[in-house]
């Protein structure tokens, strides 16, 4: 019985670890996804206007994310600031942390979205002049 048990574990750390394994593949190959390591990096030796446009990309799509965070939170506030009555009635309310969390949904948009125009300008800044 123990020998079947530590085969069925063993069994499943390895479909797991292939199940993220197959994760980590995809996000590899959509090339949106870095760590804060490599957009450092990447923010540091940035200096041609496709290396721009990546970053703004990035930031851009960070920017649309959180809008949407933000916007589902909202929703969740509106609806748990219907119920104000007995245990929901104490500090912290359920809706006082759907409140927080779409303020910092709010904040990191903002964020992203200016970091979206800093890189957009810097690309249209490095860009090589048109001739006409």
């Amino acid at each position: 019985m123990k020998g079947f048990f530590f085969a069925a574990c063993i069994l499943s750390g390895a479909l797991v670890g292939i199940g993220s394994a197959n994760g980590s593949v995809s996000s590899a190959e959509e090339g949106d996804h870095y760590t804060r390591a490599q957009l450092k990096q990447l923010a540091r030796d940035a200096h041609t206007p496709e290396q721009y446009r990546t970053l703004a990309g990035y930031y851009e799509k960070q920017h649309k994310d959180y809008l949407q965070q933000a916007a589902e939170e909202k929703q969740e506030w509106v609806r748990r600031g219907q119920n104000v009555m007995g245990a929901a009635a104490k500090y912290p309310r359920p809706s006082d942390s759907a409140r927080n969390l779409y303020e910092y949904y709010v904040e990191k948009a903002t964020k992203a979205g200016l970091l979206s125009a800093k890189y957009t300008q810097m690309a249209e800044q490095a860009a090589p002049p048109k001739i006409q």
